[in-house]
Order: C-alpha cells, then structure tokens, then sequence
C-alpha cells in the first residue's frame, strides 16, 4: 500500500510552519506590543515634519457606495467607522462565545468579575463628572472603558506572578466591561436616529435573523448582509460600528456536521482514498482520488461553525493591521508649541486621567470586596486579594474604546487632545502601575499560590 499522504513530511511541515505563525498572530502580548508601537510612532510622526502631510491624507474624502446611495468619509473616518466595525466584530464574536461556552454561560460563576466591573464603569465615571461639574460632561464615558488587547497583554508580561484563575477573571471583567462600553456607545453617543434608516436597519437586521434560523452555514451570506447593515446603521445615526456586534451575534455557533458520525465518516474515506490511490499516476490523473479528497475537504470545512472561521478569518488583520492603524490614526497628538500647563490643568485631562487611574481600581476593588464579603460570592482558586487589586489597577488601561468614545464625546480638538493625552498617559501609568505593584508584592514568591492572602478563598467559585 503507498504511503498515506497524511505522513507527508512536506504537508507536515507546512501545517507546522502555519501553526506558528497562528500561534504568533494570535499572541496577546505581540499584538499589544504592536499595537503601542503604531501609537509611539504616530507621536513621532505627530510632533515631525511629516506632520502636516499625514493630516492631508486623513481628511481626504472617500466615497463608499451601495448602487446610487454614497457614504463620504475621510481616511480617518473610514478607520474609525468602518474599520473599527470589523474590530467589533471580533469583540462580538468573543462576547458570544463566552455566553456559549466560556465564563458567562454560567451566570453565578460569571456573577463577580460582571458586577466588578459595573463598578469600574460606575466610579471613574462618577469621579469624571465630579471634576467637570458644570462644563464638559458629555466625556464621562472616555475612562470607563478597559482594552482587552493591551490589559491581557500586559498582563501575560507577569508570567506565572498571575494564576491562569485571575487571568480568566480579569478577561470575563474586561468583556463585560465592553458590553458596557458597546451600551453606552449606542445609548448616548449616536446621533439623531433617522426613523427611515433605523428601519431599514432593523430589517436588516430580521434578515440576518432569517439566515440564521435557516441554518446558511455559508459566511458570504452573512458577510454581504454585514455590509449593508453597516451601511444602514451609519445613515441612521447609530454608531455604525455597532453593525459588527449585531452580525456576530448572528453568526451561527453550530456546526454543519453531525460530529458524532464524523469520525466514522472519516474512516470510510479513508478507505476510499486508499482503493482508488494509483502511485503509478500524475496527481491530474488521480480523478476518483481528488474528487474524494474534495468531498473531505468541503466537509471538513463546514465541521468548524461559522462563528468560529469568521475569527479565524479576521482575527490577525484586526490584531495586525485595524487596530494598530486605529492607534497610529488616532494618536496625532501635535504637542509641538503646545501649552502642557492648560493640558494638565484642564478638567477634561484630569477627569479622563483620575477616572481610569483611581477609579477603575477603587470600582473594581471595592465591589469585589462587598460581594465576597457579604457572601454572595467567593474568589477563584487561586486568586487573592493581591491580585484582586492588579486586576484593578491594570483596568485602567482603556487605550482603544476609551480613544473612540472621545472622539464621540467631544467636538473641540482642545478638548480632544486633552482627552488622548489624559488616555495614553492613563494607560502607560496603569500599565506600570500593575505591573510594579505584582512584582512587589510577589517578591520572594515562586507561584500565585504561595501568596495567598487572608482574604483569599482556597475554593473555585461555582
């Protein structure tokens, strides 16, 4: 019998070299990393001679276009509604496969890091409004926000010092918050709705719904569909990014294959590939064998749902090329001549700044402690209150929603710069701050396991 094609030594290593470099795309720390990179080297960019050009190319028009119905944008319009629709996407898709399968597909086990984390949502917002009591409100959603890339990112910076149980805590945290932050985005940072347009989106919106309870396994469907809903959605005065929550939510989680049959299947195949396999024969000869490898294909093709191929289809262009064009777009910050004074002194600068940097944490802290305290629930395996606390801290890093949130919030490029500035410099010190403060506290310690506070509670949470 000739040797199976499955032991191949060339299709071995090609699927070993892809799986590194899946490995690599899909890294958190990388595409955080890349992600800081993009936004430093538009300061860079910013503050140089190149400065002037760059802002030329953001506000060039675009036109974007279903039959005779046309969308203008600038560049950075296009990067910032349309691309960061796509980003959604991917946060839809996580935020479905948690409720499926993940954390939040049991509501007492999902219950503490949810509350926690209307804490820190609820306090820097507070202390936002507090120190712009009677000027410039509307920003009180800029600190609310945590990104998940750059915080789990910074997170796996600390190793081992943070158990695998915190880390799955910080990220149930951190998605709950973006359900928040996606709320609040739609809630009161649209525009005037269009009646006509926020119709026609909702029939989209049925349409995608039919599809769906059709059970098309196909994504073209649903991406075409997407599209349009996008289109919609930005005429209507919704933030058109939204579109991309909505289509994740309709994607289906389901496989087209009967699973359970599948590997029997797969043997049966097999056998055919053998009787039909004549070695003697150019591979465009092989018509019965190719024709059943195509059969295997196609089915193993539709065994991954589509839910899941839309994120591996999207995943590394959102990681490596959306969000660090995001940051670099977003992050212009012309600090050249700029007067530092009136950026700190102002109260958008410090609202925005304490917000993220006290209030996450004190939010965060404060309702995990109250809860775990009156019982109502308990702390992860391996959690204590030290790590509680670096969740906390490390929440105050809300680079790219709270970046987007100020772009809706404020119309004065003042008042903007001084939202950006208070953001990165809010995230670099949370950043920092969370990591010295595991470090320190962990000092001497080999595992999350040997620094276990008082507080903390040996037993999982149910």
């Amino acid at each position: 019998m000739a040797q199976s094609i499955y032991e191949e030594p060339a299709v071995i290593k090609r699927t070993e070299r892809r799986g590194v470099l899946h490995e690599i795309a899909s890294n958190g720390t990388i595409a955080a990393a890349v992600m800081v990179g993009a936004a430093l080297l538009a300061l860079v960019v910013a503050n140089g001679p190149a400065f002037e050009a760059v802002e030329e190319f953001l506000r060039e028009p675009l036109e974007i276009g279903i039959g005779t119905h046309l969308i203008a944008m600038s560049v950075e319009s296009f990067v910032n509604d349309f691309l960061m629709a796509i980003f959604f996407l991917l946060v839809g898709i996580e935020l479905k496969y948690e409720m499926t399968v993940g954390q939040l597909r049991r509501p007492r086990q999902a219950a503490l890091p949810m509350l926690a984390a209307v804490g820190g949502v609820c306090l820097p917002a507070l202390i936002y409004l507090v120190l712009n009591w009677g000027g410039q409100t509307h920003g009180w959603a800029v600190p609310i926000a945590t990104d998940i890339a750059f915080a789990l990112g910074v997170v796996s910076l600390l190793g081992d010092k943070i158990s695998s149980e915190t880390k799955v805590f910080f990220q149930t945290l951190a998605i709950a918050d973006d359900i928040l932050a996606i709320v609040v985005i739609a809630l009161f940072y649209g525009q005037s709705p269009d009646v006509a347009w926020c119709a026609a989106s909702g029939t989209v919106i049925v349409v995608l719904w039919g599809l769906n309870h059709a059970r098309v396994y196909s994504l073209k469907p649903y991406a075409l569909v997407g599209l349009v809903l996008w289109f919609c959605m930005y005429n209507s005065g919704i933030h058109a990014t939204l579109a991309g929550v909505i289509l994740a939510f309709a994607l289906p989680s389901k496989s087209d294959v009967r699973l359970s049959d599948l590997s029997d299947w797969l043997q049966n195949r097999a056998q055919d590939l053998d009787e039909v396999y004549d070695e003697g024969l150019h591979v465009l000869g092989q018509n019965g064998f190719t024709h059943t490898a195509m059969r295997v294909e196609s089915v193993m093709h539709h065994v991954t749902p589509p839910l899941q191929r839309m994120e591996h289809y999207i995943s590394t262009p959102v990681n490596f090329l959306i969000l660090p064009l995001f940051a670099f777009v977003n992050a212009q910050l012309r600090l050249v001549g700029a007067d530092f004074g009136a950026i700190v002194m102002d109260p958008v600068t410090r609202g925005v700044f304490f917000g993220a940097v006290l209030g996450k944490p004190l939010g965060i802290i404060s309702v995990t402690l109250l809860l775990v305290k009156i019982g109502f629930a308990k702390l992860p395996k391996n959690m204590d209150w030290v790590q509680v606390a670096a969740v906390g801290i490390m929440g105050g890093l809300g680079f790219t929603m709270s970046i987007l949130i100020s772009g809706l919030a404020f119309a004065s490029a003042s008042e903007v710069m001084a939202a950006k500035c208070a953001i990165l410099v809010g995230s670099l010190t949370s950043a920092v701050l969370g990591i010295v403060f595991v470090r320190a506290a962990t000092a001497g310690h080999d595992a999350p396991e040997d620094v276990c506070a008082a507080g903390g509670v040996p037993e999982a949470s149910e």
